[in-house]
């Protein structure tokens, strides 16, 4: 049974000292153990050798019986900085993806990432990386600096998307509200869930699901609270005619052909997940090298579900290939 992790994180070293010795609104710190920490505004994070160093990865997935990764980037993400330097080092994160699944194809396929603060130039680099750098997917953040992906600034992104057939992974960053967050890790434990959850509410109601048909939309940590709220938003639609405006269908119609990735380790929910979008909807994920992640409780999770071998197989990795066009699908040859 191949298994591939859709979420997990990687900075490249490149980008790490461009930020050390250019301009960016990020400050890069050492701890006693010499990771870098990136700090910036209303947070930090803990660069561990798992989040920088591929060729460590590489020997973490192989004893952890991990066939392959989708690295993606995270935050703070390139739209804090000003938009020549967003562009700047999104190309920069862009190319060092692209080199590491030239060489290591075997190990690891990757999603892109855009400098969203300039939707412009994301727009020019969502070209690049499909032409150019043979990317078939990236990943957005829940808001962009406040801004709502479904904000009209971002639909000529989504026209050239769906032009395309691109995969777009939504990952949280700082939510709406964050003041309210600021102690016991609220921001990351409640917050980026919830601000997941938003996003993907108001593409919906937005009508840039709809509109734009032939993207894929993939939603981290479980969807957030979707698969939970599905039901609400359901019944906000036959409520309110302004939940009517933008779309045909009932929210939950659009929401069951997301993707859902697994990273929440509880098969109650997990389960919920399956039940509303089906296990051809979800895709295996770990939140590696995070705090919070974890190889082991990705993998054993799963493991738990009561599903058939075939429902199991296709969420530990078929589903993502098929996604991203990485393998044959089960019964081709």
């Amino acid at each position: 049974m191949t298994i591939i992790d859709f979420h997990n994180h990687f900075y490249p070293p490149e980008y790490v000292k461009a930020l050390e010795t250019g301009s960016s609104n990020i400050k890069v710190t050492y701890d006693n153990e010499n990771n870098p920490l990136l700090h910036y505004p209303g947070d930090y994070n803990i660069l561990v050798p798992g989040h920088r160093d591929i060729d460590f990865r590489a020997q973490v997935l192989e004893k952890a019986g991990i066939d392959k990764q989708i690295i993606t980037f995270t935050t703070p993400g390139t739209h804090i900085e000003s938009p020549k330097r967003s562009v700047e080092l999104a190309q920069m994160v862009n190319d060092s993806f692209a080199r590491i699944v030239r060489e290591r194809s075997d190990r690891f396929a990757a999603l892109a990432t855009l400098p969203l603060n300039d939707p412009a130039a994301s727009v020019t680099e969502l070209i690049r990386v499909f032409d150019q750098l043979g990317f078939k997917g990236v990943m957005v953040y829940s808001n962009v600096n406040g801004i709502a992906l479904s904000d009209k600034q971002f639909w000529p992104l989504y026209e050239k998307a769906d032009e395309l057939n691109a995969v777009f992974y939504i990952h949280p960053s700082f939510p709406v509200g964050v003041e309210a967050m600021t102690d016991y890790w609220l921001m990351p434990l409640v917050g980026f869930t919830f601000d997941t959850t938003l996003a993907a509410s108001k593409l919906v109601f937005s009508g840039v699901v709809e509109k734009f048909p032939g993207i894929t939309w993939v939603l981290g940590h479980l969807g957030g609270a979707i698969p939970y709220l599905a039901e609400r938003l359901d019944r906000g639609y036959h409520a309110f005619k302004e939940c009517r405006e933008n779309i045909s269908c009932p929210p939950s119609t659009y929401l069951k052909e997301f993707y859902y990735d697994t990273v929440n380790f509880d098969i109650h929910a997990l389960q919920l997940a399956i039940d509303f979008a089906g296990p051809d909807h979800l895709v295996a994920g770990s939140d590696y090298p995070h705090q919070i992640g974890s190889l082991t409780q990705m993998k054993n999770s799963i493991d738990q579900l009561q599903i058939s071998p075939e429902e199991k197989a296709g969420i530990y990795g078929e589903n993502a290939a098929r996604l991203l066009a990485l393998g044959p699908r089960r019964g081709q040859p």
